[in-house]
């Protein structure tokens, strides 16, 4: 609980390996709950302010002067032969250091004493002056982060535009402190990170495959309005400004959803938009070009009609086009389960490990796999994982790679029980076993109940329920009709079907849907 600037010095210079372990007894100590200790009565003035801790290479070149004599320039190469650890300057020094304290009354085997203590501390002395700097940083960032965090978030995410796990992180961060991160979109968003009425609004340069050239364009555009259809956004776009990728990451990551819902649809025509907006920009050209051309009329657009993409593939590609799981995640349609299964959040397992938890079970999606060998020739696999509460690693070795790589494909939902140890503040995860979410929630879960505003969707749902495989991941569907606002009718229909919570997901985005419920 720092109160004083010189407490956030001391931070930064004692929060790395090796000065690590004197951080319990400098809160000790700055707290009251031990009495701080100085050696010698000399050294109380040098190290009042650190509660007699050692801690800046200024306090070891104070003491060398104070109590031994030294000179400034003296002094200072003390400092460098402690920290370069040359053994015959070494010996040298330790006998300049020692002959000058006794010279003014400290008994030489306090003075040996004491040089040791300078030598040891040589090995991690951190600058006073550096510390100070990094410190008034921190403090800076501190402050707007604490009373503009939304700005804050922002500017720090703009900073880190092209990296998608500092971006992921900031987003974490944003959902923690309650700040609404809205998704990309051509009607809204600038090429960098943008607020407005305390919202953070996605950076249409931050999403890959498109430029910042292709957004500025964008934005250039829109300054005579904002968009109203696809036809007008092709119409008025530079084509230089676009390509078929660019069109593509766009509609993944939904930054079109604004102007048509279906990211499927929109994708998939990312050569008809393409061809409109070079057909527009060719006709105002030649109507330029002509006394008598008046403003071209915006082009006609026929998208392919297709199905919108069921949730797992809309995150899919969503996470493509971003890096990571924005506007949801696949796992949310597991919630229930999860519950059923008891099953840790990443954040929760990494809280227990810290507390000295070493294994736990934890559901993630699969979002990519690395295979490397060891020094000793074996194969291990580093598993990138992500979950609701944020992105990790667990590494499997051999034979446990082995016997999961099946299971482990990118994309798949899984079960894992985990093993874990703490390295410094890093949690290090390795797999111990695995299998698909969908065969362990088949253990708990019977069935569906589909609640309906009309009948419109039962085709929808039809195409969506498939007979079961087998014994396992099968249930009964009942659907629940809403009539009017006092009476509903549920009727069970006939057999039996594969029932998950994907299928679930799927079912639940079909519209005019209300709700699924597992049982």
């Amino acid at each position: 609980r720092p109160d004083r600037f010189e407490d956030i010095i001391a931070l930064v210079a004692l929060y790395r390996p090796g000065p690590m372990a004197n951080i319990p007894t400098y809160c000790a100590r700055k707290h009251g709950d031990e009495e701080p200790e100085y050696l010698h009565p000399m050294l109380e003035p040098i190290l009042k302010e650190t509660f007699g801790v050692i801690i800046y290479q200024e306090q070891v070149m104070q003491i060398a002067q104070v109590m031994a004599g030294y000179s400034l320039g003296e002094a200072d190469l003390l400092r460098r032969a402690m920290g370069k650890k040359i053994r015959a300057e070494m010996e040298k020094q330790r006998e300049r250091f020692v002959s000058g304290a006794t010279e003014r009354g400290i008994h030489r085997g306090q003075a040996e004493t004491i040089f040791e203590l300078l030598a040891k501390f040589a090995d991690y002395g951190f600058n006073k002056s550096h510390a100070a700097a990094y410190a008034l940083v921190s403090y800076q960032t501190a402050y707007m982060k604490a009373h503009y965090p939304v700005e804050f978030l922002a500017a720090s995410m703009t900073l880190d535009l092209s990296n998608t796990d500092k971006l992921s992180e900031f987003r974490a961060e944003a959902q923690r402190l309650g700040i609404k991160v809205e998704a990309p979109s051509v009607t809204r968003s600038g090429a960098t990170f943008e607020v407005s009425d305390g919202t953070i609004f996605y950076a249409l340069a931050g999403l890959k495959g498109v430029g910042h050239q292709a957004v500025e364009l964008i934005v250039e555009a829109r300054k005579g309005g904002l968009f109203t259809s696809l036809a007008d956004f092709a119409s008025r776009v530079n084509p230089r400004a676009i390509n078929k990728r660019v069109i593509e990451s766009l509609a993944a990551a939904g930054a079109f959803d604004g102007l048509d819902p279906n990211r499927a649809r929109v994708f998939a025509g990312a050569e008809v938009i393409l061809a409109a907006c070079q057909r527009s920009h060719e006709a105002a050209t030649i109507g330029q070009n002509d006394m008598f051309g008046g403003a071209a009329d915006a082009p006609t657009i026929m998208l392919p009609q297709i199905e919108p993409w069921l949730p797992a593939e809309r995150l899919r590609r969503e996470y493509d086009a971003i890096g990571f799981f924005l506007s949801g995640h696949p796992l949310d349609d597991y919630a229930t389960v999860l519950k059923r299964l008891r099953v840790q959040s990443w954040a929760e397992f990494s809280r227990a490990v810290k507390t000295g938890a070493t294994a736990g079970k934890v559901a993630a999606t699969v979002v990519s796999r690395m295979e490397r060998r060891t020094k000793t020739g074996n194969k291990m696999g580093i598993m990138g994982l992500s979950d609701p509460t944020g992105h990790f690693e667990a590494v499997l070795f051999s034979e446990g790679l082995a016997q999961y790589r099946d299971v482990l494909e990118p994309g798949a939902a899984v079960l894992l029980q985990l093993g874990a140890e703490l390295q410094g503040e890093e949690v290090r995860a390795r797999v111990l076993h695995a299998e698909p979410l969908d065969d362990a929630a088949a253990k708990t879960q019977k069935g569906l109940r589909i609640f309906l505003r009309d009948t419109k969707p039962l085709e929808s749902i039809a195409r969506r329920l498939s007979p079961p495989t087998g014994q396992s991941g099968s249930g009964d569907v009942a659907l629940v009709l809403r009539l009017d606002m006092q009476t509903e009718v549920e009727f069970k229909l006939e057999g039996r079907f594969q029932v998950s919570p994907q299928i679930a997901g799927a079912i639940k985005a079909v519209a005019g849907v209300e709700m699924v419920e597992t049982l």
